[in-house]
């Protein structure tokens, strides 16, 4: 029995299905998809002739480790290791025990992943482009994960000044470092126990039972699922994810990357088009490459648009409030998208 969409102003506390988190719908204060529109959006410095990115060997940056070009010899893109890192590269890690306290060094790997045009965001590119992102994104994955001492590896994407981008030019960045964050622990043990309990990957039933529902779809192919989380943690939050079970994403071939291509592009494009172009942050969450196995897992994208800010109820409880519940969110996008 399917469960209908309150239309009432009566708010919903709906739970995350792998961590556990609230999260509220306070439809008592709904928007309509087009009040999104209007949040102001600080702007950042975009001139191309001062951007440090247009040239990156030219404006000091260090050698490319990884760089793709056409056949005419230009560029289209290339990752480097970040100016200004927040791990130091390659040292081992050293402990920094205080009194009741435990940490270590920061050590790991920084990197940058530019694209070529400096004022096509990733909704904007083609779907090979996104593809070919993609693809960087694996090639230095798989190039890192064996190093010592890394445990995770975290590929993320800032779109815009509220969601931290400093430089205009589009690029994402990987971080690979010893540890594993809380938040990711806490979907590696979600999805155990749930696993454990109901014998069946949390994930995949999460997206059988949005397939068979699809009010809450943006978008689909014979690969890729995109949709806006039951439990989403802000409006217009979109998860982009594999159909088939997979817990890593490194293992990607070549044929699915087009296809996670083309639901990444049409999951920001609507975004854009619907959002008139919002600040947004996505990260990519796989199983740790710390030699375990994770069977239980299923890597997905989260894409969070920056929509509202966390105040004191939400900073105190770790419950988010979203002023808009994830069907509309979904069907509003879904509009947007060429799906």
């Amino acid at each position: 029995m399917q469960t209908k969409t309150h239309t009432s102003t009566e708010s919903e506390l709906r739970q995350d299905l792998v961590t556990g988190d609230w999260v509220i719908i306070a439809t008592g204060r709904a928007k309509r998809p087009e009040d999104f529109v209007s949040l102001q959006h600080a702007d950042i410095e975009s001139s191309r002739d001062s951007c440090v990115f247009e040239d990156p060997n030219h404006s000091g940056q260090e050698p490319d480790v990884l760089i793709y070009r056409t056949k005419d010899k230009d560029w289209t893109l290339r990752v480097f290791p970040n100016k200004f890192p927040a791990v130091s590269r390659g040292r081992a890690p050293r402990s920094l025990e205080q009194g009741p306290y435990f940490g270590m060094t920061g050590t790991g790997y920084h990197e940058v992943i530019v694209t070529r045009d400096h004022n096509r965001s990733i909704a904007l590119l083609d779907v090979n482009a996104v593809a070919e992102l993609a693809d960087a994104y694996q090639e230095r994955y798989l190039n890192l994960m064996n190093k010592k001492n890394i445990r995770y590896i975290s590929i993320i994407h800032n779109h815009g000044k509220g969601a931290g981008a400093s430089i205009a030019h589009p690029h994402s960045q990987l971080f690979a470092v010893p540890v594993i964050s809380p938040y990711v622990q806490l979907e590696l043990s979600g999805s155990e126990q749930y696993f454990k309990s109901n014998r069946s990957c949390a994930y995949c039933t999460m997206f059988t039972y949005e397939l068979k529902r699809r009010e809450r779809i943006v978008f689909e192919n014979s690969d890729f699922i995109a949709f806006c989380p039951y439990a989403s943690r802000s409006a217009f939050e979109v998860w982009v994810a594999p159909k088939k079970h997979s817990p890593y994403f490194e293992r990607l071939n070549d044929s699915a990357k087009l296809l996670f291509g083309e639901a990444m592009k049409n999951s920001l494009y609507a975004l854009y088009a619907g959002l008139s172009n919002p600040d947004y942050n996505f990260y990519v969450h796989t199983a740790p490459c710390d030699g375990n196995d994770y069977p239980h897992f299923h890597w997905h994208v989260e894409i969070l648009p920056k929509t509202s800010t966390w105040a004191g109820f939400e900073l105190s409880t770790g419950i988010e409030i979203s002023t808009i519940q994830p069907e509309v969110a979904a069907d509003y996008l879904r509009k947007q998208s060429s799906y």
